[in-house]
């Protein structure tokens, strides 16, 4: 019932965008403290999925993921708790150390730096799920959850009666919706597949690196250790660093899904991909692999290739 994409945790398409362009570019600073912020987060987010479907039903209706729009305004919602009328937002931060909030605003206690209030961030989202789902013509409860996830993180002057969950409190708020155990009816089924129909792949508000294809380096990247590699037969690439062996194909296919992430709105060429793995020298041999997963248009040197479902 839940779509594959949001079953589970997955890595944001910014950090998995940034992590590409860090092998084959000099990325500014802040894009590189960027890379760390996103896949702590990340972390934090599949450590608490794992506790959910270790403490939870099977038959939970947990989403992840969700990337919605109301009215033009964007949000995004870590993990969707479905019950039989009510509706968890969860906010999962993996922040580490010790922090303070002073008259509504928090603050690291080390060096006093403010950082932005996440229990805005939880109630924007929780308005505008609200309003979404009265236009679906749903009637959920909403409530949404701040939930801390890193043993080592401490919050001082923490507000009472809000709903913010501690790493000491996680257990016993998981175990709260196993109350609330149901079966899923026709109306859980249908806000399950809406949501997931109004998904955003991609987000109108993360600002990436100006990056063009001339000015990356060219090559197949080994996806063990992230080096380019350098070695391959007719059969074969392999990783002169760690020794990781690949297919030909198989590598070529993700030098393709890498090329179709950075440039979404350049056609898939022959020629564009012999440039782009340098090191596979027979353009037969791509054009052969671009056939058998992807559907040609146009002819001669006029022709790209799009994905079947296009």
């Amino acid at each position: 019932m839940i779509p594959e994409v949001h079953k589970r945790p997955s890595p944001p398409r910014e950090l998995t965008i940034l992590k590409h362009l860090q092998i084959r570019m000099n990325l500014p600073h802040n894009s590189r403290l960027r890379i760390d912020q996103l896949t702590k987060g990340f972390e934090g987010e599949k450590d608490f999925f794992k506790r959910l479907r270790k403490q939870l039903p099977s038959n939970a209706i947990i989403l992840n993921n969700l990337l919605l729009t109301y009215n033009d305004n964007e949000f995004q919602i870590d993990t969707l708790i479905i019950s039989e009328n009510n509706i968890a937002i969860i906010e999962v931060k993996n922040y580490e150390g010790d922090f303070y909030i002073k008259d509504g605003d928090w603050f690291i206690v080390d060096n006093n730096i403010e950082i932005r209030n996440p229990l805005h961030q939880i109630g924007r989202c929780e308005h505008l799920l609200r309003k979404l789902l009265q236009q679906l013509g749903h009637n959920f409860k909403v409530t949404a959850y701040l939930i801390f996830i890193n043993d080592k993180f401490t919050l001082y002057q923490a507000p009472l009666k809000r709903n913010i969950v501690f790493p000491t409190q996680l257990d016993r708020f998981i175990n709260n919706f196993s109350s609330t155990l149901f079966k899923p009816q026709r109306n859980h089924q249908r806000l399950v597949k809406q949501l997931a129909s109004r998904h955003l792949n991609i987000s109108s508000n993360k600002k990436l690196p100006e990056y063009e294809f001339n000015q990356l380096i060219k090559g197949i990247i080994c996806r063990e250790c992230n080096t380019f590699l350098f070695s391959y037969n007719r059969k074969y690439v392999m990783c002169k660093k760690c020794g990781n062996k690949k297919t030909v194909e198989s590598a070529l296919l993700k030098s393709v899904d890498e090329y179709k992430l950075l440039f979404p709105n350049k056609k898939l060429t022959t020629s564009s991909i012999h440039e782009w793995c340098k090191i596979i020298k027979s353009k037969q041999a791509i054009r052969r692999l671009l056939l058998k997963h992807y559907k040609q248009v146009n002819y001669g040197k006029y022709a790209y290739y799009i994905t079947p479902e296009e």
